[in-house]
């Protein structure tokens, strides 16, 4: 791996602020990021991430390519929970594995978000058809998870309220914030968008970077619990997001040749949601644990991801 980019990824200020939210968890610092203000800015990173996106698919000529890739990125969100399912059910219950295989064939919105700064760093476009794409990610695997556990599921006395989670993954918040605000980037002419340019753009590394230091204080909050379920659920969020971005970082070279797409489609496939999975199966699995698989994507695969896995995804498509 380049020891330069690793470095540089590793002295980012957004990644050292997350950092620092759990040194302030380890000191017992009273150090908090306010509900409303941390629900503020995670609104705001996919509002400016949706719209600049739209800004970029409204100069882009729908393609073949295009339209493949829209179909590999499902495919990724299908499949990832079909094998990370049979490999939690060797430890964990049906609920557990369910939960956590619909995760990891998710996405994480801020991983997203993070990995186009760290584009921008690299002097590369994010193009504006893989915030569709991402978009488009979020409620297969929730689906698919769920098709899982009832499947596998026994107990008559638990089955899946299916017309519930059918609604919330199709109109979950960041999801519909996310397609809403690429829409209306898509329809805004270049001077209309001029127009909000300093909040879409020159605030948003500032605002990144207090979110992440929110998530770090949340991260360290929930380590202490989740240790308590032994070493497999912490190897599995340690390594699969890994093995998912490596593999699907190789893959993508199928569908596009464009480096800056092949390293955001590692990053999906090997990213995990804390957002829309958990809200979705509170709703339809009560019996999933969420002080297990929201530590899992939050405090293990989240920063693996943006130390390790982001030059290593980046470095695949450079050199294959």
């Amino acid at each position: 791996m380049n020891l330069n980019l690793l470095i540089e990824n590793l002295t980012n200020p957004a990644l050292l602020f997350f950092v620092l939210g759990i040194i302030a968890v380890v000191l017992k610092s009273d150090l908090e990021i306010p509900a409303n203000s941390s629900k503020f800015i995670s609104l705001y990173l996919l509002f400016a991430i949706g719209f600049k996106g739209g800004q970029e698919l409204s100069h882009e000529k729908f393609t073949t390519e295009i339209a493949w890739s829209m179909l590999f990125g499902i495919s990724i969100s299908i499949l990832i929970p079909l094998y990370t399912f049979f490999v939690l059910r060797r430890k964990l219950s049906v609920f557990d594995s369910g939960a956590i295989a619909a995760a990891y064939g998710s996405v994480s919105a801020v991983t997203f978000v993070t990995a186009a700064s760290y584009l921008e760093s690299q002097q590369m476009a994010l193009h504006g058809h893989m915030v569709a794409i991402m978009a488009l990610m979020e409620s297969p695997a929730i689906i698919i998870g769920l098709i899982l556990i009832s499947l596998n599921n026994k107990e008559e006395t638990n089955q899946i309220k299916k017309r519930e989670v059918l609604k919330h993954s199709f109109t979950n918040g960041s999801v519909l914030l996310i397609l809403g605000s690429l829409v209306i980037g898509f329809l805004a002419s270049a001077k209309q968008a001029e127009g909000i340019k300093p909040f879409t753009n020159d605030l948003f590394k500032g605002f990144l970077a207090i979110f992440l230091l929110d998530m770090g204080i949340t991260s360290g909050r929930k380590l202490k619990s989740f240790f308590s379920f032994g070493w497999f659920p912490f190897l599995f969020a340690l390594l699969i997001p890994l093995v998912n971005g490596s593999l699907f970082a190789l893959l993508s070279s199928f569908v596009t040749h464009d480096v800056a797409n092949r390293f955001i489609f590692a990053i999906l496939a090997a990213s995990a949601s804390y957002i829309a999975v958990p809200a979705a199966m509170k709703i339809t699995v009560p019996k999933a644990n969420p002080g297990l698989f929201l530590p899992m994507a939050l405090a293990v695969t989240f920063p693996i991801n943006i130390t390790v896995g982001m030059p290593l995804y980046f470095l695949i498509v450079q050199n294959t």
